[in-house]
């Protein structure tokens, strides 16, 4: 898993790649992002298979901003980003969230 980080010249937004590896992905059919920047939906924010079996997408984000999310893995299993810039208490549940920075 991994995140990639590209800010506009203005430096207002960040486009943050996030990237599942095909490793990390263990075969899945589908994966999608669910977050603060997506009111936490479980179905607005696919991830594309690449032929390698690794997932990813791109989302514009406001800089210097924290956002918390989660993969949710074939509809069924929510995963962590093992590589997240940081990870906060979930709300709801007796695990953690995700958390991407956005400020460099």
């Amino acid at each position: 898993m991994a995140l990639k980080k590209s800010f506009s010249k203005d430096k207002k937004t960040c486009v943050v790649t996030f990237i599942v590896t095909a490793d990390a992905a263990q075969n899945a059919k589908t994966i999608n992002l669910a977050g603060d920047f997506n009111s936490w939906s479980s179905t607005d924010t696919p991830l594309k298979k690449a032929a390698d079996g690794s997932f990813s997408v791109k989302v514009t984000l406001e800089a210097n901003q924290e956002y918390q999310f989660r993969y949710l893995i074939d509809g069924q299993k929510w995963e962590n980003d093992w590589k997240a810039d940081k990870y906060v208490p979930a709300p709801y549940s007796n695990s953690d969230n995700s958390v991407v920075v956005t400020s460099k």
